[in-house]
């Protein structure tokens, strides 16, 4: 009898231990939340925003376009209507939506309507994507704060979220990758091509020039 109660004892401690680790893992998930925003090249968004404690992913994609499935040749050739833009998957207990904004409006020309930096063309343009009223008040208000920071005029528009096209694997972490491909600075591995192109790009030195001390990602 004692060896059975023991057992029995047991089983339910586990079930218990199980029931608690399933309810963590299920509060966990619940606490991501997700941040759509375009801003030029997405290999360089997506470097930036990895680097953000919070931050747990950041997708590159395609999104705002009438497109289905488009790939990265039609985006850049233009007629989709879509946007590179990057899913930035965080936790607002530890970094809030409205932090991942002003960042976000910081760490691109929110001035240029024609695209940025080296990169034009209507899918390079920025813009924040809402899924929500209270994301889109959120998104006004932190546009609205840079306007009044950097006293000039934002162009980066908030638009409704649509569906986001997680873009071609080999663009996913492209800045960190460590296969050999070939480019115009002649054959690179991965992370060497992306350091050169966002330096020729003059990303960095465009965001510093107009958010000098408040640029937080230039040199990434």
């Amino acid at each position: 009898m004692l060896r059975h109660y023991t057992i029995k004892s047991v089983a339910l401690a586990g079930m218990i231990a199980l029931g608690i680790f399933a309810q963590s893992k299920t509060g966990h998930a619940q606490t991501q939340e997700t941040l759509v925003v375009a801003g030029g090249c997405f290999w360089c968004v997506e470097a930036d925003f990895e680097r953000v404690t919070g931050v747990s992913e950041v997708v590159s994609g395609y999104t705002g376009g009438t497109t289905a499935n488009p790939t990265y040749k039609e985006v850049t050739g233009g007629g989709t209507g879509h946007y590179e833009a990057v899913e930035i998957r965080f936790d607002p207990a530890v970094v809030t939506r409205e932090k991942l904004l002003d960042l976000f409006l910081r760490s691109v020309d929110p001035t240029d309507a024609g695209g940025q930096f080296c990169d034009r063309g209507d899918s390079y343009r920025t813009a924040v994507f809402a899924d929500t009223p209270e994301a889109e008040r959120d998104a006004e208000r932190a546009i609205a704060a840079a306007g009044q920071a950097l006293g000039q005029t934002i162009v980066t528009p908030v638009l409704p979220a649509g569906t986001f096209y997680p873009a071609e694997d080999y663009h996913q972490d492209y800045y960190k990758g460590d296969k050999l491909v070939l480019t115009r600075f002649g054959p690179k591995r991965q992370s060497s091509a992306y350091k050169a192109y966002r330096n020729a790009c003059g990303r960095d030195e465009r965001v510093k020039e107009l958010w000098g001390a408040d640029a937080p990602f230039a040199g990434s």
